[in-house]
């Protein structure tokens, strides 16, 4: 009896030493956090990978609701209202669920994040948006299963799912434009300096009103005591743009004084290239 004692502590021990070993995760976490105009979309999901297997029609079969991932769910949290196939979704967490196909997948938000795989009982009222998207298929095989956000613009992005030799992009639009409108609209009744300059330099990057960029970097300039080299860059760049190559040529030329004097060089680069391009002497 002592022995079989002895034998089962022994038993338990070892098998509590062996317990404490980390070993790699099959399916590694991981998490993307991207900032989208003035959105941020914060992605959490494994990533497990090939090994030698076909992945889709096989592993992953077609047709067939995926959580998009291994382990927990897929989450994808965004900070304000976006769209997606003009579907709004409200700020918050969601679950991607895909239903992949030889030539498009189904893609669904769905607002039941919580949990691992797939929902034992599927409710369509939980689906806050939902999108079908072609498969673009790659030279290059992607071992590990991998989501990107590409292609961003100040109000979009597209969420990239790609493994194997399979790429599918899911379009999102942010309200970047609605969001700095209305901050400028509101400011505006009682602006200083900064105000004026960060709603000249958004009408000349995002293509608006030149001309009301114009009045609001003159604005801006005659408010501050000593306008830095960046700023007068800026200044440069709206006054090109406006059709005053008088006032671009004096602005660039300040710019690139103040650079010089910082050390800067891509600034000195920059101000001696546009200086060349709008025929300075």
């Amino acid at each position: 009896m002592k022995k079989i004692v002895l034998l089962v502590l022994a038993f338990v021990a070892t098998y509590s030493v062996q317990a404490q070993i980390e070993t790699p995760a099959p399916s590694p976490a991981a998490k993307v956090w991207q900032t989208v105009g003035l959105t941020d979309v914060t992605l959490e999901y494994s990533r497990p990978s090939m090994r030698g297997r076909t992945v889709f029609g096989d592993l992953v079969p077609y047709d067939m609701l995926w959580r998009t991932g291994a382990n927990a769910r897929t989450k994808i949290t965004f900070s304000t209202d976006v769209m997606v196939d003009g579907q709004a979704l409200k700020a918050g967490t969601y679950a991607i669920f895909t239903k992949p196909g030889a030539s498009s997948w189904e893609v669904f938000f769905y607002t039941d994040s919580q949990g691992g795989g797939t929902p034992a009982e599927w409710d369509e009222s939980k689906v806050a948006a939902k999108t079908t998207v072609e498969v673009n298929k790659m030279e290059m095989p992607i071992e590990t299963f991998t989501m990107t956000f590409d292609d961003l613009t100040s109000n979009s992005a597209v969420l990239g799912i790609l493994w194997e030799t399979s790429y599918v992009g899911v379009k999102f639009d942010v309200p970047t434009d609605a969001m700095v409108m209305k901050d400028i609209e509101k400011t505006m009744a009682g602006p200083d300096a900064g105000d004026y300059y960060a709603a000249a330099v958004y009408y000349y990057s995002e293509g608006k009103d030149i001309a009301k960029a114009k009045a609001w970097m003159d604005m801006a300039m005659a408010m501050t005591a000593k306008p830095a080299f960046w700023q007068l860059r800026q200044q440069s760049l709206i006054y090109a743009k406006a059709g005053d190559k008088k006032g671009a040529i004096e602005a660039a030329k300040k710019s690139l004084a103040g650079a010089e004097a910082a050390g800067n060089a891509d600034y000195i680069k920059m101000n001696k290239d546009s200086l060349k391009e709008w025929g300075a002497k």
